[in-house]
């Protein structure tokens, strides 16, 4: 039996998309529409995008973000209806994530440090391929990687960029990172590994002058980069609430049998 939550100050937020922006009028004139800062609960009228935009400004604030797809893709997003928010939102389940914890060096010893919902992404940057050193828990496990670029990919991540470069998809629930290669030339057999969540990963760029290497944790970039390091913020609960049937833990699962 799904349990039932009373939100009584309801924030919108949207992209900037025509059909979000006809949406926010919309729900506002029927809803109201209060300060995210005051809110008991934001929906977030767009895409996947929108919806990670919203959990990274409400980082540290354990409010629950409703989503209603009027993007393309909307994985993370519940179906648009405009008609009993208030009982959808009473009846919705949550799905609590962690981000990842990306600090980077750049070459002129630049540190800055940055969070990932979904994945980080090191990604080659010019026509040059990729050579990466890639230690666990400060243990070297491979000593050279050249390769397109490399993902270390969340649960909640492993259905977007990761699954696309091959990599596994995880249980929402399942204490693990993937971490996947984009096309590996050396070794060609390397197809990437499974993680511990716990895991520390650094990667060091080698020769990063010849061969230059950005950094993405979700979307905040970091160029030129030559150690990076990454771990998850366990402290950290990013909260999401979904229809019942359509949790993301059912996306997860669905995503491996639909085809």
């Amino acid at each position: 039996m799904t349990s039932k939550h009373h939100y009584e100050k309801v924030a919108f937020v949207a992209s900037t998309a025509p059909s979000a922006r006809k949406a926010l009028k919309s729900l506002t004139a029927r809803y109201g529409n209060v300060p995210p800062g005051e809110a008991d609960v934001i929906v977030a009228l767009g895409g996947d995008g929108l919806m990670l935009q919203t959990l990274h400004k409400q980082r540290g604030r354990k409010i629950p973000i409703y989503g209603m797809n009027r993007g393309s893709v909307g994985f993370l997003m519940n179906e648009f209806r405009e008609n009993d928010l208030n009982e959808r939102l009473s009846k919705a389940r949550k799905s609590v994530v962690h981000p990842l914890s990306m600090s980077t060096t750049d070459i002129h010893g630049q540190c800055t440090k940055s969070y990932a919902i979904n994945e980080v992404s090191l990604l080659r940057a010019n026509f040059q391929a990729a050579k990466l050193r890639i230690s666990i828990d400060r243990h070297v496990r491979l000593e050279t990687l050249i390769c397109d670029g490399l993902i270390l990919s969340t649960p909640a991540g492993s259905t977007a960029y990761n699954l696309s470069a091959n990599g596994p998809i995880l249980p929402l629930d399942a204490p693990l990172l993937a971490l996947t290669p984009i096309s590996a030339f050396r070794p060609r057999r390397w197809r990437g590994a499974i993680l511990p969540q716990r895991a520390h990963v650094t990667i060091e760029v080698l020769e990063p002058a010849k061969r230059p290497v950005n950094a993405v944790a979700d979307n905040f970039e970091v160029k030129d980069v030559q150690r990076v390091e990454i771990a998850m913020d366990s402290s950290q609960d990013l909260v999401m609430l979904h229809d019942p049937g359509h949790s993301l833990d059912e996306r997860i699962l669905r995503e491996q049998f639909d085809w």
